[in-house]
C-alpha cells in the first residue's frame, strides 16, 4: 500500500467533505450519540477551515483520500484541530504521518509540541498521542447535559460529584 501525505489542494474539497461527516460521526458516538453523516454540515466545518487558512493535510492512498489532518495555528502554537483515518486504513502509520506534519509545522514555527483538545472518552487518541510522547495535562470538562443524553459515568472532584 503506497500512501502518499500532502497539502491539500482546492481540488480536494469534496473528497474530503465525507472524511470530516465520518469524523463528526465518530465524536458523537463518544457523547454516546447515534446519528449518520451531515454533509452540508462538513461542506460548512471545510469552508470554515480554508477560510480561516487552517493547514490541511490529507493521505492518499491510490488517487483516493483515506485520511486528513487540520491544524489550527494561533501565533506560533500550532493545535491538531481534527484528525481521522477511514477505519479500513488505521494501524497502518498513516494518522502518524499526518500527525508527523502537525509536528514538523510546529518546530518549522519555532514550537516545541502540538496541542490537542480530546474528548476524555477517545481512548485511542490518548492511546495514539501517549506513544508519540504526549501527556495527559487535564481531563476535566464541564458543561450542562444536553436534552436526553444519559451519564455514563460519576466522579468526586473535592466536595462535588458529577455525572458525565
Amino acid at each position: 500500500m503506497d500512501v502518499r501525505i500532502r497539502d491539500a489542494r482546492p481540488e480536494d474539497a469534496e473528497a474530503l467533505v465525507p472524511l470530516i461527516a465520518a469524523f463528526r460521526v465518530e465524536l458523537a458516538r463518544l457523547r454516546g450519540e447515534e446519528r449518520g453523516p451531515n454533509l452540508d454540515s462538513a461542506r460548512e466545518e471545510l469552508a470554515e477551515y480554508l477560510g480561516k487558512g487552517y493547514p490541511i493535510y490529507v493521505a492518499e492512498c491510490e488517487g483516493e483520500l483515506v485520511g486528513y489532518l487540520v491544524c489550527r495555528v494561533e501565533d506560533d502554537v500550532v493545535w491538531a484541530e481534527s484528525l481521522y483515518v477511514r477505519p479500513e486504513y488505521r494501524r497502518r502509520g498513516i494518522g502518524s504521518a499526518l500527525y508527523g506534519k502537525a509536528e514538523e509545522l510546529c518546530r518549522e514555527l519555532g514550537g516545541d509540541t502540538v496541542y490537542n483538545w480530546i474528548h476524555p472518552d477517545n481512548d485511542a487518541i490518548i492511546a495514539f498521542l501517549a506513544g508519540r510522547g504526549y501527556t495527559v495535562l487535564n481531563l476535566i470538562e464541564l458543561r450542562r447535559p444536553w436534552p436526553g443524553e444519559v451519564p455514563r459515568r460519576r466522579i468526586r472532584v473535592g466536595d462535588h460529584e458529577f455525572d458525565y
